[in-house]
Parts: structure tokens; sequence; C-alpha cells
């Protein structure tokens, strides 16, 4: 099978294209034919100690597909079942699945559709619902609002009634994402974003914000946070990872700020952020309420133009992958 892998560079990552043998699913595990792909900026960004790729990897951790084979131990999954799913190297032709990670695509998805959801939006669940808490009628702050995450964030949040301002350094992107519910943009790439916000929330503050921009933009995020607010700490296209922490608000206002990645998780762990996303949000999706906002959609031998568009920061929402 064709299976693109990853490899750290002086200026970055580049992708190898390798041949490798079909894999065969452990007991617990199903071996999926992938039919799409997204791509994800942590998976792509292997210059960061966390997403190294020294000595190559296999690149892509969500997509879609059919079911080809099933381990031993595998209950409720079916050869030809339609699933989408997070592993390790979904950028291949085949991949096997941890089958507490599958969830089945529902009929009104296409593949695409399907690829570009694990990811980014189960993150952005985690962030908003199992740790950000958030509320009706609460203000969130969403730094990077264009993102992948950042896209999935603002729908998550205006289903569950919340009010969403968003930073974006782009007032295009900032307009096509009030279409999407987004109450109030902020038209920044940086951290001076705190007077406006709270401006927009009457002096309030938000309850929660999310950082998916790094640290030219956690004083921002912090400094916006009311009373008891949290901020979740999610990405750092920005490339900047020191940042200075005032800790005065911290104490004084009993904030709390959390990080999200996948990469200390467990199996176990992710499926329990995987069953809260099936059950709190994936109904939004299966009634239209939310629909996955795909920015273009390249095919799998196109995949190394597809990583340079989304080094380039130009897109909203999430880059797709076909395989024809």
């Amino acid at each position: 099978m064709k299976s693109y892998w990853i490899n750290k560079t002086p200026n970055g990552t580049e992708l190898e294209l390798r041949e490798l043998p079909i894999p065969t699913p452990g007991p617990d595990q199903v071996l999926v034919r992938v039919r799409a792909t997204s791509i994800n900026r942590g998976d792509i960004m292997g210059a960061i100690k966390l997403h190294s790729a020294k000595g190559g990897r296999p690149a892509g951790v969500d997509g879609a597909g059919e079911v080809e084979a099933i381990g031993a131990n595998v209950r409720g999954v079916a050869i030809g079942d339609r699933v989408m799913f997070r592993a390790k190297g979904c950028f291949s032709e085949h991949v096997v699945v941890d089958s507490t990670l599958l969830t089945p695509i529902p009929t009104c998805l296409n593949w695409e559709q399907a690829a570009v959801i694990p990811i980014a939006y189960i993150t952005a669940y985690e962030a908003l619902l199992q740790f950000g808490g958030l509320q009706r009628d609460d203000w969130v702050l969403i730094a990077g609002a264009s993102s992948g995450v950042g896209v999935a964030a603002v729908q998550i949040a205006k289903m569950c009634g919340a009010k969403v301002i968003g930073t974006s350094g782009s007032a295009e992107k900032l307009a096509r994402l009030q279409a999407l519910g987004l109450d109030a943009g902020i038209l920044t790439r940086g951290e001076n974003f705190t007077e406006e916000a709270l401006r927009i929330t009457g002096g309030a503050g938000a309850k929660l914000a999310v950082n998916l921009v790094g640290g030219s933009a956690f004083a921002g995020c912090l400094g916006v946070l009311t009373d008891f607010g949290r901020l979740a700490v999610v990405g750092y296209v920005d490339g900047q990872m020191l940042t200075g922490l005032d800790i005065e608000p911290v104490h004084g206002k009993r904030l709390q700020i959390f990080g999200l990645s996948n990469a200390p998780l467990s199996t176990a762990m992710r499926a329990v952020a995987q069953r809260g996303f099936e059950r709190d949000v994936m109904p939004a999706i299966i009634d239209g309420r939310i629909v996955p906002i795909i920015d273009r959609t390249f095919s799998f031998d196109e995949l190394p133009a597809a990583k340079r568009y989304v080094e380039q920061n130009a897109l909203l929402g999430k880059v797709a992958i076909r395989f024809d």
C-alpha cells in the first residue's frame, strides 16, 4: 500500500511516499480501507518536541473509510461498515484502528466531511465541554477562530447557546465565521484584543478562552477571563512557546489553566472523550445544525501540495484528502 511518512528537515517537515505491506489488525483493532483523511497542524509540525519526526514516522491522525478486517475481540463492528476514527498513519491506503475509537458515519456525511471531524471536533468538545464547562449564555473567546479546531469550537459553542468572540488576522475570515454564528470578531494577530473583548462583553469578561494561536495570544486570553474563568491552551501556530504569566489574576480570580494534547492520552482516555463527543455533539451533526467546514479538498497524490497550502495559514476550517 501507499503511505506518506513525515520527516524532520532543517526548515520544518516534509512528506515521503513509501510502499508498505497492508497491516494486520490486532485482537482489539480493525483494518480500515481509508477513503478520506484530513490535515491537522499538530501532526505536520514535526520541528516541535511533542510532534517530533526525527527518523520519520507515519503521518495523518484521523480519517474515514470502510472496515475490511476485524480483530478476534472486536464486537459490534462489521466488515463494510462506514466509520470515522483517530489513528496513527492515516495518510495511508489502509490503517489499523483501535475499535473503541470508531464512530459510525451518518448517512448525511460524505467521506471528506466525516474525515475532517475526529481530531478537530473532539478537541473542540474537550476544550469547551469536557474540561471547559461551557454553559448556555456564557461568553467564550476563541483565539485563532478560523483554524479547524477554531471553526469547530464556534459551531459547538453556538449549539450550546453560548456567546462567541473570535480573533483572526483576516477580516474576510471573520465575516465568514459570523455567517456560522460568531457573535463578534476581533481583527488581530497578536495579544491586543483584551480591551475590545471586555467592551463586547460589557466589562463582564469571558468564562472560557480557547487559545489556538500560542504564546503571542496567551496574555490576551488571560486578561479576558472573569472570576472562576478557564483558559484552554490547545495550539501554537505562532511557534511562540514561552510567554510571561501574570499570576495576580490567576490567584485573585481563581482562574484555571489547562492544556489539551492527544500525545499523553491512553486509548481508554481518548475513548472517554469520543463517547462524550458522540453523546453531546454528534446529534447536531446528524440533524444538520453543525456542518463540517472544508476549505479545500486535495487528492491523495497531492498530499505534499496540501501540506504546503495548510502551512500558508490561508484556510478557514479543514483541508480534506480524498483517496480516488
